[in-house]
């Protein structure tokens, strides 16, 4: 394992000179969605904690480990308009190997369709369906440092259009544990496609992340970092209906102060900001925010307040499950829902013996 770091390397340097699209421009944009009710809840990423959680799994496949052993997590997603997203995934160590390993899936439903020809005459109904099945595994393979890979076999229905493809993950997970601080680098969605709905090929939702967390000694509490997008700089929505007007007496000045605006705004969109508050003896109660700054810059209402960006959540413990809500803010018309229930299928067990 420890020579796979230099492969890692080249790929991570590969496609970030190949890939260089985002939004709406790729396939399979499903993959993109948040994978549990927590992530929701911490604005949509975090590769940087490490612990018991699988639903953590397929932010970042380095952060498999023994504790996440006999993990089993189901989390499902209410989008608006009825669309339903979820993922079920299972974890499992292996101590011959000193290995953890996964398998789950993830879906999207986005519910049936009027289908009409082209005078409008309603002739039927279609669905639209996608899967991804899931495996990976990670393996500590330093004292601080430890990786992972997801691979990922993708099928998508479109009424009458079908396309498949592959995809994997690579993922790096460093901690210090004297100074309560972590690091998380990985490569997501990283593949092409093997069928396709016509004759064109399209891109996947390739993205670069490197996230960084601090835990609070004195106080129960982690904050937490993440900037996506590495392999691109530029991720503003081109809007021609939100560029403001120059005065022509003050033409110079209030174009440099444009530019240098726009550059920090580009940057702050490829940030996100969360924080957790892990409370109780055996932080089995918690509470959590995020913010998302891309997500509100391109869904905020000009001259409307709203929490667009912002998402917040609660975990906690009863018996031997554990229940997480997030909720995401998207837009003034709504937002989403997120539900995630894991338990260790090992307790269940202790308890028969018993």
């Amino acid at each position: 394992m420890k020579k796979l770091l230099p492969i890692f390397i080249f790929i991570c340097l590969f496609f970030a000179s190949a890939s260089c699209q985002i939004g709406g421009d790729n396939t399979y944009e499903f993959l993109n969605l948040s994978p549990s009710a927590r992530v929701t809840a911490l604005g949509g990423t975090l590769i940087s904690v490490k612990d018991d959680d699988a639903g953590l799994i397929h932010e970042n496949p380095g952060i498999l480990n023994p504790l996440q052993h006999n993990q089993l997590s189901f989390s499902h997603q209410f989008h608006l308009a009825g669309i339903q997203h979820g993922f079920v995934d299972y974890a499992r160590y292996v101590k011959k190997w000193d290995m953890t390993l996964h398998a789950g899936m993830q879906y999207i439903n986005a519910g049936e369709f009027d289908s009409a020809n082209e005078s409008g005459a309603i002739t039927g109904t279609f669905k639209v369906n996608e899967y991804a099945f899931n495996v990976g595994a990670g393996k500590q393979i330093y004292e601080k440092l430890s990786v992972g890979a997801n691979l990922k076999l993708i099928n998508s229905q479109f009424a009458s259009y079908n396309s498949t493809g592959g995809a994997f993950d690579l993922g790096a997970y460093y901690q210090d544990t004297s100074s309560l601080f972590s690091v998380g680098l990985v490569i997501k969605n990283a593949g092409i496609q093997f069928t396709t709905y016509e004759d064109e090929r399209e891109d996947l939702p390739f993205d670069m992340q490197i996230g960084i967390s601090q835990r609070l000694r004195h106080l129960p509490f982690r904050f937490t970092i993440t900037y996506h997008n590495l392999h691109r700089w530029n991720i503003l929505y081109d809007d021609p209906n939100a560029e403001e007007s120059v005065s022509f007496f003050d033409q110079e000045e209030a174009s440099e102060r444009g530019i240098w605006s726009v550059r920090v705004d580009n940057f702050f969109r490829h940030l996100n900001f969360s924080g957790e508050f892990l409370l109780g003896k055996k932080e089995n109660f918690r509470m959590r925010i995020g913010y998302n700054h891309q997500r509100r810059k391109e869904l905020k209402v000009d001259n409307f307040r709203s929490l667009s960006g912002f998402s917040g959540g609660i975990g906690m413990k009863i018996n031997r499950f554990r229940i997480d809500y997030g909720h995401s803010f998207y837009h003034i018309a709504g937002g989403l829902t997120h539900l995630t229930i894991s338990t260790n299928l090992g307790s269940f067990r202790k308890r028969i013996k018993a």
